[in-house]
């Protein structure tokens, strides 16, 4: 129907006939001279049509924005001083000669330009208008590329693309799974899987040696910016291969992505132990183009009369900090208060502060209210102990280590975007020696990644010892956010079971819910690791975008919702007995 796309015209075209295809993004009626803005997938091109084509020229004029048109025309160079260098086609233009109305369109609901301000709302009820947006397309086509690419990179180092089952069984990856119920097996449900976790180690097992996928993932969890309860992982497992050759091939990957679709080099991927990630930044996926470093003061603080710092600081389970911020002096009272409520979100009581006016001058240089209850002496050994210069600000977090990591590594990212304190360029690195497991509220132990990841250590210094353990596992980080996680899997049963234990699962839970993983290690199961990186965040980093839903083409709500279809939505009393499910009358008023 159609002989080029209509981004692709240029000065090469130039007196060729074509024909297009594409919608009206913007009509304009020039003083007798109509101009048809025409777009399609690839861009715009700028057709024209004067009187002298009296019934091409009467259909131009009733045509709106949204319209479906064919054009047949031809190409010309636009005349000097109206060349628009801002379109990719901007030196040529269509003179029309036919013009055929393939569909009519209702006034959208939304302007289809960048300069549109329409909520999000708007957009994903309807989205099929929404994704008509050059910016929306570019971003499609943008993933459809690096997927392409991922996929080329992985065929040619030896992976096999195979297919994991969306209908299995319920497992603990951290996360609620969406059950779906069996027709066939009366009160029995399947699950849709949190991730390929289970069937790409049996994989292993099978021999298959390398593996990958990029796969849809399932997980009934609170969202965010960058969650969505279906989402897209590049998922990736390979047999006789440690963390060393699993981390050098899988960062080759993440640098070909870059260099091939950003010309962008990302340089070295240093490595930060997780105890160092979390001492100097509070966070295990810290950004490291931010200077800025928690430094502990705990031994200073023991010492002074007031509680705030001395109790923490006595305490093993706690810490107690400084951030110093480099020309947070020019902070007002009114933003430290914001800060302050900030923090309260993570659970801080409070933010202690000290402006440093004038670090010559001492303590009376120093504008603070806590320096009366700490004392001019400590005040003064804190200043030299971090550092502090004439112009910063420095802020304190006192209290168990989880609330200051999570308050005060959330206020370094917050301060230091507020002063443009944040690089620009890229930061990638490694991540590792995690914990295998952490402390839960009601104090058991549970998987920090999950239970299927290799310990650093044998079974008996596990069992003897599970909450120092330390595991083979390890995350890639891009600026601030997490881009993949992955693990040196366990692939002895003894092992397998041993974590299990750990965990207060027994061995008939075990067996039931996991017989068949066990079953396959008993085998000759060989060793073998992998990772999955979030496709969605990776192309939201890639693009510049603000949220994933905008790199997703059919994305959910922060409610779980879809505009779109209305769904989740209600279904038939039939469809309800066919599965044995009766829903629970709703209490009355």
């Amino acid at each position: 129907m159609r002989s080029y796309y209509c981004g692709e015209l240029n000065e090469t075209h130039v007196d060729e006939d074509v024909t297009l295809c594409g919608w009206v993004h913007r009509r304009r009626d020039h003083g007798g001279v109509i101009f048809l803005d025409l777009r399609d997938r690839e861009g715009i091109a700028q057709v024209v049509f004067d009187p002298d084509t009296a019934e091409s020229f009467a259909i131009a004029e009733g045509v709106r924005n949204e319209y479906v048109l064919k054009v047949k025309g031809r190409v010309r160079l636009r005349p000097e001083g109206t060349i628009n260098k801002d379109m990719g086609t901007g030196k040529i233009e269509v003179l029309g000669k036919e013009i055929e109305i393939l569909n009519v369109a209702k006034t959208p609901p939304m302007q289809l330009d960048e300069y549109a301000d329409v909520g999000e709302d708007v957009r994903l009820r309807f989205r099929y208008i929404d994704l008509r947006r050059p910016e929306m397309q570019d971003r499609m086509r943008f993933r459809s590329k690096v997927t392409n690419t991922v996929r080329n990179f992985m065929d040619e180092h030896g992976f096999l693309d195979i297919e994991t089952p969306l209908l299995t069984k319920a497992t603990p990856e951290g996360a609620r799974d969406y059950l779906v119920p069996s027709r066939t097996h009366p009160e029995h449900f399947f699950a849709l899987p949190q991730s390929p976790q289970l069937f790409k180690q049996i994989l292993m097992a099978a021999g298959m040696d390398r593996y990958y996928q990029i796969a849809k993932c399932f997980r009934d969890e609170d969202l965010r910016a960058d969650r969505q309860p279906e989402f897209t992982q590049i998922d990736v497992e390979t047999s006789f291969m440690d963390e060393e050759g699993i981390m050098s091939v899988m960062e080759a990957l993440i640098r070909h992505v870059f260099q091939t679709h950003m010309n962008v080099d990302l340089g070295e991927f240093p490595r930060l132990t997780y105890a160092e990630a979390m001492r100097r930044y509070g966070s295990d996926k810290p950004d490291l183009r931010i200077d800025l470093e928690l430094m502990d003061i705990a031994e200073l603080m023991q010492d002074v009369e007031f509680k705030v710092f001395s109790g923490p600081a006595k305490d093993p389970e706690s810490r107690v900090v400084a951030l110093r911020v480099p020309g947070g002096v020019a902070l007002s009272r009114k933003q430290i208060d914001e800060y302050t409520n900030f923090v309260g979100i993570y659970g801080a009581k409070g933010l202690a502060w000290v402006k440093v006016n004038d670090i010559a001058a001492g303590t009376e240089g120093l504008q603070s209210p806590i320096i009366k209850f700490i004392g001019e002496e400590t005040t003064a050994k804190l200043m030299s102990a971090i550092g502090a210069e004439t112009g910063d600000i420095v802020f304190f977090g006192a209290d168990k280590a989880k609330v200051v990591n999570e308050a005060i590594g959330a206020l370094r990212l917050k301060v230091a975007e507020d002063l443009n304190l944040v690089r620009d360029g890229w930061a990638p690195l490694w991540v590792v020696d995690f914990p295998m497991f952490e402390l839960d509220s009601d104090g058991s132990l549970t998987s920090l990644h999950h239970p299927f990841t290799a310990p650093a250590c044998d079974v008996d210094s596990l069992k003897s010892d599970p909450a120092n353990a330390l595991s083979r596992a390890y995350d890639m980080v891009l600026n601030g956010t997490e881009l993949g996680g992955g693990s040196v899997r366990i692939n002895k049963p003894e092992m397998q079971q041993a974590v299990f234990q750990v965990l207060g699962i027994g061995e008939e839970e075990a067996e039931e819910k996991f017989g068949f993983l066990l079953s396959a290690l008993s085998y000759g199961c060989p060793p073998h690791g992998g990772i999955a990186f979030g496709l969605d965040r990776l192309i939201m980093l890639m693009t510049g975008a603000t949220s994933i839903r905008d790199v997703i083409a059919f994305p959910k709500t922060q409610t779980a919702a879809c505009p779109l279809t209305n769904a989740p939505g209600l279904v038939s009393t039939k469809q309800l007995r066919e599965l044995n499910i009766r829903l629970r009358e709703k209490p009355k008023a």
